[in-house]
């Protein structure tokens, strides 16, 4: 991202030229970015034994994880539809795990049949997996007690949390296990998305490894992601330097006390493709009520949720006019809900209808998360990389409203 002539290039090309070339509403994603992240993070551990997981459920476009898939990076998944997206870009079953929340029995037959490792989210679970493929290898996710994330309705981890075994339920995992013949190779968490404070995250990890040394035969201990990302002003970056090294030297000495050398598993998702990501919108209306100066735009929260499902922050940029006289406006999308907004009272650049806005960092549960709220087709997608653009995923148009329906 750079700014020139006062307005906002994402990968060399100007944003009001691609939303000239491929329309608006329209999520951009600068290549370099998500290559650059993936590189950062996994040069941060020092661990040699490692593998990297792309966390697809931040965004499942097909190009980005094949992008991650040249990087070197395995798929985490969780649900049926990202492994059959995986194995589609040409992940190997072997670099995928599946971690299901209340999975169905035919979902586990699925992941099963395409040799997919299962990551066991309950006792409930664990129980079923050993009755349809006793004799076989499983993970299991641990609740390490400790959550954290920048909204309780992404905090995965504490005795809140629906997600995991309980760390103190170690017996009955081995018990089951024993019972199915099943051999547990791998031991999970994942404390909570958009941590940027590294402290709870080492103290999960401490619990983590506490309940993973009751498991004789691991091969590998997945970590989670939930790396954060700086959304608003203010907001400091976690030191990755520090993340790497810490987490490396914790490992390291507890696998020697464990008397063998493991493969250490990270999935992050967002650290990778938020910041490379610029949701495109354009000014339609402005109106003005005794309270509040609205800038209406021609996308809303049926595109992008967080700021409405979590009360998330995103910094907006005048694409057309970075720099200027600033003005205290409330930027609303176009969805028949009075929560539609992308921001509130949020001081930017004068804006004028026509202008593009760029919504930031929204590489990450923007187009993942969108819907046909209001019968409104979802955005095309664009690739960007040193002053070339690329569609990655078409504009829907009315007739994909119809698909699936029978009348």
């Amino acid at each position: 991202m750079e700014i020139k002539n006062n307005k906002l290039y994402l990968g060399g090309l100007s944003a009001e030229d691609l939303v000239e070339e491929y329309d608006s509403p329209l999520f951009v994603y600068e290549e370099d970015m998500i290559r650059d992240n993936y590189r950062r993070l996994y040069s941060s551990l020092r661990y040699k034994k490692k593998k990297f997981l792309y966390a697809c459920k931040a965004n499942t476009n097909l190009a980005i994880m094949q992008i991650l898939k040249e990087e070197g990076s395995g798929i985490d998944a969780v649900s049926p539809g990202e492994v059959y997206l995986a194995l589609k870009v040409g992940f190997k079953p072997d670099d995928i795990l599946f971690t299901g929340n209340n999975v169905r029995e035919d979902e586990m037959e699925f992941v099963i049949k395409n040799k997919v490792m299962i990551n066991a989210d309950s006792i409930s679970q664990l129980r079923k997996y050993g009755k349809i493929n006793p004799n076989s290898e499983v993970s299991v996710r641990i609740n390490p007690e400790v959550g954290v994330g920048h909204h309780e309705h992404v905090i995965t981890g504490g005795p809140e949390s629906k997600f995991g075994v309980y760390q103190s339920k170690t017996e009955e995992i081995k018990s089951i296990a024993k019972e199915f013949n099943l051999r547990i190779v791998g031991a999970h968490m994942h404390v909570g998305s958009n941590f940027l404070d590294i402290n709870p995250f080492l103290e999960a990890v401490s619990t983590l490894l506490k309940a993973a040394e009751k498991f004789e035969d691991l091969n590998f201990v997945d970590f989670g992601g939930g790396i954060g990302v700086p959304y608003k002003p203010g907001d400091k970056p976690l030191g990755i330097s520090d993340y790497g090294a810490r987490l490396s030297e914790v490992f390291e000495k507890w696998c020697g006390d464990y008397g063998k050398e493991l493969t250490l598993m990270t999935e992050d998702g967002r650290y990778y493709v938020a910041q490379a990501g610029h949701f495109l919108v354009k000014v339609n209306t402005i109106k003005e009520t005794p309270r509040y100066k609205f800038v209406g735009t021609d996308s809303g929260f049926n595109h992008l949720v967080r700021p409405a499902l979590y009360g998330s922050y995103h910094e907006i940029i005048n694409a057309s006019n970075v720099e200027g006289r600033k003005e205290k406006v409330s930027i609303a999308g176009n969805v028949c809900e009075s929560g539609d907004l992308f921001a509130k009272n949020r001081e930017i650049t004068k804006p004028k209808e026509g202008d593009i806005l760029s919504i930031e960092n929204s590489g990450a549960y923007g187009s993942s998360m969108a819907s046909n709220y209001n019968s409104r087709p979802r955005p095309a997608e664009v690739l960007v990389k040193g002053g070339k653009s690329r569609l990655i995923r078409a504009r829907e148009e009315f007739e994909d409203l119809l698909k699936g329906q029978i009348f």
